[in-house]
């Protein structure tokens, strides 16, 4: 059976903490619903009712879109190890771009990472936990460094003109870009290798929308 509160319990906020994956979904009053599963170390529990992750460029930008529309958010945490249990966050979330007012507040709670374009923070409405006995039991092998090693990789200004392009949904909805770059940032251990084919091109990783 679901259970629902206002707010994270401490032990929620622990089995959010513990989990390298989670799920967002979101959608505006007409067009496609969006869902993207999110990795690294990103998500933070500010407080017991706000939450916040941190945002890497990819190919598109439907998350930030759909929450300047409407505003509308569901995170998802599930167990794939130990006891079952799936966690939702209803909320109503924004994105605070670099530059922003409140940005430096935010951005303090993060490691920031080559590539990092955005920090969504939500706010929550409601809480809910179910089993989650129907979720397979899984074993993390390793994070991907793909993502944080191409975008310290790329040209400063080419990687600023690409997100600068990429102002409209895939449903023609408008967003923002951030204007700030964070390339090979100073203490992160990205890998020197050059990526792969089947890993690293932008070819590769341009047409599916984030």
């Amino acid at each position: 059976m679901a259970d629902f509160s206002d707010s994270l319990a401490p032990e929620q906020r622990e089995f959010i903490t513990n989990q390298p994956v989670f799920f967002v979904a979101t959608s505006a009053a007409d067009g496609r619903i969006n869902l993207s599963p999110k990795g690294y170390d990103v998500f933070r529990v500010l407080n017991d009712r706000t939450v916040a992750w941190l945002d890497l460029a990819g190919s598109g930008n439907e998350t930030h879109a759909h929450l300047v529309a409407d505003g509308r958010i569901t995170v998802m945490f599930c167990s794939f190890s130990g006891p079952a249990n799936i966690l939702r966050i209803y909320g109503t979330g924004r994105p605070v771009l670099p530059g922003d007012e409140d940005w430096a507040d935010l951005a303090k709670n993060f490691e920031l990472l080559p590539g990092t374009r955005q920090i969504f923070e939500v706010v929550i409405d409601s809480v809910q936990t179910s089993c989650g006995f129907g979720v397979p039991m899984m074993e993390l092998k390793k994070e991907r460094p793909t993502l944080v090693r191409y975008h310290a990789q790329t040209d400063p200004q080419k990687w600023l003109e690409k997100v600068a392009s990429r102002t409209k949904s895939i449903d023609g909805l408008p967003v923002r870009a951030s204007a700030v770059y964070f390339g090979d940032l100073a203490g992160k251990d990205t890998g020197d290798k050059k990526l792969p084919e089947d890993e690293g091109s932008d070819s590769g990783c341009s047409k599916p929308r984030r």
